[in-house]
């Protein structure tokens, strides 16, 4: 077998991995090796078909980092949905002490802070952060 063949065999292996993994870091290890199976088609032989390949998988997956894509956003957890399902949710404030009141959330009473800028009128609010047993509404 050329070893073009056995490059673009071990490539596509690797996209197929891919694929089962959701990152785009194999994908850049799957177009380092075409660029080794490239370097074949062109004549080179094994060490510099592989050395090809190497520098372009890691040129690929630096660039891969350095974009937005390979950076995974940085989100504080309190305020993330995708971590506490209470944000979002709306709570009933009957009344405001000093931008601090207890409701009934969930079956059990929770202390409820208002967020800065907003009025301390009694009504529905939606809960936007969570720290400790303090819901943090807007």
């Amino acid at each position: 077998m050329a070893d073009w063949i056995g490059w673009f065999v071990a490539a596509g292996v690797v996209l197929i991995l891919e694929l089962f993994s959701g990152t785009f870091y194999l994908l850049m290890i799957a177009i380092g090796m075409s660029a080794g199976a490239l370097a074949a088609l062109a004549g080179a032989n094994g060490p510099l078909q592989g050395l090809c390949a190497a520098v372009v998988g890691v040129v690929a997956t630096l660039l891969l980092r350095r974009s937005r894509f390979g950076k995974a956003a940085r989100r504080d957890a309190a305020q993330d949905p995708n971590v506490n399902l209470d944000i979002g949710q709306s709570v009933a404030v009957a009344h405001w002490v000093d931008g601090v009141a207890r409701v009934m959330y969930r079956g059990a009473l929770w202390d409820v802070e208002l967020m800065p800028g907003s009025d301390t009128q009694a009504g529905h609010y939606t809960i936007r952060a969570v720290r400790g047993s303090r819901l943090i509404v807007g």
